[in-house]
Order: structure tokens, then C-alpha cells, then sequence
């Protein structure tokens, strides 16, 4: 259902258009009715409307400054123009303002049906464009190979959760299940070739080595970097998966050189059990393609070769670093622990003493630089002198250094929960302190405030609301009008000064505004504090 806002001076008309049209029927639903061009701007911000219905001659803001405002705020936004017969040619200046629709006074009810029927139809058909499958089909299928290398790339540089890798994958085309996974780099080498010629004879080696691959059914090859990536995906539950994986390494090599006649290098890292590893068996693979630079070295390198592996490494990759600062800084107790137990499951009575020792020195390190991140010091935590490693590996076993780990981290949390909070506190008592000096500048806006603050208005209108309970604007309105009733009852200042005082540019948009937020005029307001003050005196 799309959101109306219906603007008018006259209070008669604003009714008249709330009770004469069927808005429920249209699919329309009204969020808020203003008097001028002014106070729907304003109102605007909070209501966020899709359509606004409005008079062209109002005061404080006509019709086609509202419209053009709210083009800049929002370009979506749908503007139907209301103006008379005689103003006919100065609303004709509504083309170039986007305005979308305009309806000649005097009309029926009938008549703005009819109008915003078809402009709910116009945006409808808008709305289904954008939705048109066919369309976004089409467009897919033409992206896909852009995002087939974009997930590779993903899976060779960052670690994500095997959920978030097998969706993207079906979505992408792409079959990545597998028992194991193994990853090579190959390598041409075309000294003194031209740049245009290295580019083609790289896309035919691309081309040989996915064909060869392809026949193997050993995964998926694709270019990155300036290097052909063989991504081997193991799909057979046996211990053969080495074996079939340098067959069809020594195939693609056999083949680029009989077609090609181009020299190749292939590093090849260990095989790893789970996607996230994938990762690391990329790295290994170039560690074991820089070995080409060894005399004698074989044109096919693997990693176990050429270094020793240690089977079972513990690593704080990267995945369990984003999921321990994520609960650090913003997560529940019950998620830090739950990340916890995932990264002290690694440790099994096969890793000796001082991997242990390393690893949990990453972990550890990895909540000192998320509470330094949170501006928190670790020295205000825990005190001066601490001695964070120092203590942990003074304790006797790993269930007392998984107490102590967990200990640090709920702190740390905790800290960095509070600080947050008294962030927002500060920025909030800080725009207030900011209004209340400027109350008095008819320009003073949210933009300029977080231009103060050095914020975006975005987070600044979040956090602002959720502190005052109240959107800035209303807060700003709220501030005038108390400065306004001050000066009233305590000075002999003239309506018009007062306006200029509390930041009204036009004084007859103080007396609307104060009449319609105070309930009377400025004058009597005025008229009934004095009498209230000589009641209290005569008494």
C-alpha cells in the first residue's frame, strides 16, 4: 500500500479529499495531512510518503517549491499538483519540476480517483519493470561469468561459511560439493611476448586446461590474477583423490605444451577437507610456485614436496576472526561463547605445546586489536601492567586457558557494549548542545548538525530518535516554542522580533507554527500568562 501526504491551506478541502475518496480501494493509504508547503516538508521526513497531493498557493512554501524540495530529497516521490483555472500557466512550470501529475480546481471527487488510479498504475508498471523476470533473466545469464569469478575469487581470498559458498554457487551455476578440495596455479612463461599475444595465449591456455579438467571431472579452472587456477573438487569418498588430481594436472600440462608449445609452471597446494581451507591451499600453491626458481625443479610442484606439512595445523583463519570480533563488538554473550567453544574445538592432544601457545596468542590478539578498534584501551580494562599472555600460559591445563580466554572476551564485550552506548550518548548531548546555541539560525538543519559532528544524517537520525524519543525536527520545533512562550511571558518584544529570535525567517509562519503546537496565538498567549501572573499577585 502506498503512503499519501495531502497538503492544503484550507482545512475544509484537506477533509474533504480524506472522506471523498476511497483511498482503501486504490491501494493508497494517507499518512499525514499538512497546511502549507512548509510543514509538509517537514512532515515529509517522518512519514516518508510515496505520493504527495498538494495545493499550488499556500503560504510560507507554495506548491512548486515543496515539489522541487522534495524531488531533491527524494527523486521517487510522486507529486500531483492542485491549482486553479487562473494559475493554470504558472503551473505549467511543473513539467520542469518532474511534478507527475496536476488537476484543475474546481474537480470531484470523481476526478482525483480517476487521476490517482492511473498514477497507481504508473507505478505499478514501474515497479514491475524493475520485477520484469524475463528482464532480470536475461541480464543474469549475461553476468554470470562475472559472477562465477567473483565467488572464486571469494574462495581464494576470504573465508565464508560453507552455507553462504554453496548458495552463492548454485545461484552462480556452479557445483562446488565435493569430500575434499585441492587447489593449483599454473603459470606461462612468455618472455618478450607482446602484451596483446600473452593475453591470447593466456585465454587458450585457459580454454586447454578447463577442457582437460572438465574430462576429468576434477572441478572448475578459471583465470585469476594473470594465472590459470585449477580448483580441484574431490567427489569420490576414497584416498585416491591425490592420484586423480595429478592425473589431470599432468594432462593439462601435456596438453598446453603440445598445443601451445609454451613453457608452464603448476604449483599445487595440499588437499583440505573443507571450503574454508580452500584458502589456505591457495597459498600453498603459490608458496610451491615460487620453488620454480630452484635450478631443477620439476614444471609440476606440489607443496608437500618441496616443505613440510604439518598435519592438522591449528589456524585462526579468517573466518573465526571475523566471527570473534563480530560477537565482540556487537554480538550476545551467548554468541561469544558459542564462537568460543568453535575455536577452542580445534585443539585436539595431537598439537604440542607451543602451537597451542601460538594459537591462542592469535585469539588473543585478536581481541586486543577489536577493543582498540571499539577505542577502548586494554590497559583501563583489565588495569595497569596486566600481563595478558603472561597469565594465560601460567595456568595448568587448557580448560583453565579456555576460562581465562573466555573471561577476557566477556570483559572486553561488555566494554565495548557500554562505550558504544555512551557514544551514542555523547553524540546525541552533543546535537542537543549544538541546537541549543542554534536554536536562533533559521537555517540550522539536520545536515548541518552532522556536518558539526562529523556524522552521517542517516546514523545520526537513528540514534538521535532512539536517545530523545523524538526525530530532530520535533525536538527543534519543541526547543523554539519554549523559547517563544519565555519570551512572551518575560518581555515586552513584539511577535515578529520573537520569530527573528528563535530562528522563524517569516513571522507569520512562528504564529501558525506556535498557534498550531501551543494552541493559541502568540498574542494571547501572551494576554493569558499576564493574567494568570496578576490572579497570583492579587492573591
Amino acid at each position: 500500500m502506498y503512503r499519501v501526504l495531502l497538503v492544503d491551506d484550507e482545512e475544509d478541502v484537506r477533509e474533504g479529499l480524506v472522506v471523498e475518496v476511497d483511498w482503501e480501494a486504490l491501494d493508497l493509504r494517507i499518512v499525514g495531512l499538512a497546511e502549507n508547503g512548509r510543514e509538509a516538508l517537514e512532515m515529509a521526513e517522518r512519514v516518508e510518503p510515496d505520493i504527495v497531493v498538494t495545493d499550488i498557493s499556500m503560504p510560507f512554501m507554495d506548491g512548486l517549491e515543496l515539489a522541487k524540495r522534495l524531488r531533491e530529497r527524494n527523486p521517487l516521490v510522486k507529486v500531483v499538483i492542485l491549482t486553479g483555472y487562473d494559475e493554470f500557466d504558472y503551473a505549467r512550470q511543473a513539467v520542469s519540476l518532474s511534478v507527475d501529475e496536476y488537476l484543475l480546481k474546481p474537480f470531484s471527487a470523481g476526478h482525483l480517483t480517476e487521476l490517482l488510479t492511473r498514477l497507481r498504475a504508473q507505478m505499478a508498471a514501474e515497479v514491475a519493470e524493475r520485477e520484469d523476470v524475463q528482464q532480470l533473466r536475461d541480464h543474469y545469464y549475461t553476468s554470470l561469468p562475472l559472477l562465477q569469478a567473483d565467488l572464486m575469487a571469494t574462495l581464494l581470498h576470504r573465508q565464508k561459511s560453507p552455507e553462504y559458498i554453496h548458495g552463492k554457487a548454485k545461484q552462480c551455476g556452479l557445483d562446488l560439493h565435493g569430500e575434499r578440495y585441492g587447489v593449483s596455479v599454473l603459470t606461462l612463461h612468455m618472455d618478450g611476448e607482446q602484451s596483446a599475444d600473452a593475453e591470447l595465449k593466456q585465454f587458450a591456455a585457459l580454454n586447454i586446461a578447463a577442457e582437460v579438467w572438465t574430462e576429468h571431472g576434477a572441478g572448475h579452472a578459471f583465470m585469476h590474477q594473470e594465472t590459470i587456477v585449477l580448483l580441484y573438487v574431490d567427489r569420490w569418498d576414497g584416498k585416491d583423490g591425490e592420484k586423480r588430481q595429478q592425473q589431470a594436472l599432468e594432462n593439462v600440462m601435456r596438453s598446453i605444451n603440445h598445443y601451445l608449445r609454451i613453457p608452464a609452471t603448476v604449483g599445487s597446494g595440499s588437499i583440505v577437507n573443507t571450503l574454508a581451507g580452500v584458502k589456505h591451499a591457495y597459498e600453498d600453491a603459490l608458496l610451491a610456485l615460487d620453488y620454480r626458481l630452484v635450478p631443477g625443479t620439476d614444471p609440476l610442484i606440489y607443496i608437500a614436496d618441496v616443505e613440510r606439512q604439518t598435519a592438522g595445523k591449528l589456524r585462526f583463519d579468517e573466518l573465526k576472526q571475523q566471527t570473534l570480533t563480530r560477537c565482540l563488538k556487537a554480538g550476545t554473550q551467548a554468541e561469544l561463547e558459542d564462537a568460543l567453544e568453535i575455536i577452542f574445538r580445534e585443539i585436539t592432544v595431537e598439537h604440542g605445546r607451543s602451537d597451542i601457545q601460538l594459537y591462542l596468542i592469535e585469539v588473543l590478539t585478536n581481541v586486543w586489536k577489536a577493543a582498540q578498534a571499539s577505542g577502548e584501551a586494554m590497559e583501563d580494562i583489565f588495569g595497569a601492567g596486566f600481563q595478558l599472555y603472561a597469565d594465560l600460559f601460567r595456568l595448568p591445563g587448557l580448560s583453565e586457558a579456555q576460562g581465562k580466554v573466555s573471561e577476557v572476551c566477556l570483559l572486553v564485550q561488555h566494554r565495548i557494549a557500554s562505550g558504544r552506548q555512551h557514544v551514542y550518548k555523547d553524540i546525541v548531548e552533543q546535537a542537543l548542545l549544538f541546537t541549543k546555541e542554534h536554536y536562533a539560525d533559521p537555517d540550522l538543519s539536520i545536515q548541518k548538525v552532522c556536518g558539526h559532528l562529523h556524522i552521517s544524517s542517516g546514523y545520526f537520525c537513528g540514534i538521535f530518535k532512539k536517545e530523545v524519543q523524538l526525530t530532530f525536527l520535533q525536538y527543534l520545533m519543541q526547543i523554539r516554542m519554549e523559547a517563544a512562550k519565555e519570551l512572551l511571558r518575560s518581555t515586552e518584544m513584539k511577535s515578529f522580533e520573537i520569530a527573528g529570535q528563535v530562528g522563524f525567517a517569516e513571522p507569520n509562519y512562528f504564529s501558525f507554527c506556535f498557534k498550531k503546537h501551543i494552541g493559541v496565538s502568540p498574542k494571547e498567549y501572551r494576554k493569558q500568562t499576564a493574567l494568570t501572573a496578576s490572579e497570583g499577585t492579587s492573591r
